[in-house]
């Protein structure tokens, strides 16, 4: 962040910057969570995973808020140390009982759902996953046999809002 961007910062901001960066420095990363209401789901997202480990930021939502930050850790160290990810493949060991899928996120979205990521990056220059989590049963928001509403709890942010990086259940989940 330049001295200028600094300077034009609120005080509650720049206190978030600071509370970001001695997250990542203490932790590899922030994580930033959301409280949702009756109209939207809560939701988190990592902070400096790209400023610090090349990796994509990335958001996870509608989970309890014990669960998100835990898969979000858990992608950030294991992308920091070299795995890598591939949008639309199934991972089975990220969350007990549930598998999971990343897709990209569309940068329309990152407004709403990285808002406070724009205080590292304020030109909005980075990359960003979303991790979508299934039900118990394996059921992805996308699939008919989805819960209904379960689609609405958990929306794939994409600009059409289905899985675009793959087609479901060819090559992907």
């Amino acid at each position: 962040m330049t001295t200028s961007e600094a300077d034009a910062l609120t005080a509650e901001e720049t206190e978030l910057v600071q509370w970001i960066e001695s997250q990542a420095q203490a932790r590899g990363n922030a994580v930033i969570a959301v409280d949702g209401d009756e109209n939207d789901a809560a939701f988190c997202f990592t902070a400096c995973a790209w400023a610090l480990h090349n990796v994509a930021e990335a958001v996870v939502i509608g989970l309890p808020a014990q669960v998100g930050p835990v898969l979000l850790d858990a992608y950030v160290d294991r992308a920091a140390n070299g795995e890598i990810f591939e949008v639309g493949k199934r991972y089975d060991d990220f969350f007990e009982g549930a598998p999971v899928v990343f897709e990209r996120v569309a940068k329309g979205h990152y407004p709403e759902y990285f808002g406070h990521a724009f205080l590292i990056y304020p030109d909005g220059d980075f990359p960003a996953l979303q991790m979508i989590v299934a039900t118990p049963d394996g059921h992805f928001p996308w699939h008919p046999d989805a819960p209904e509403g379960f689609d609405r709890y958990q929306p794939v942010l994409t600009e059409s809002g289905d899985p675009e990086s793959w087609t479901p259940g060819v090559d992907g989940p």
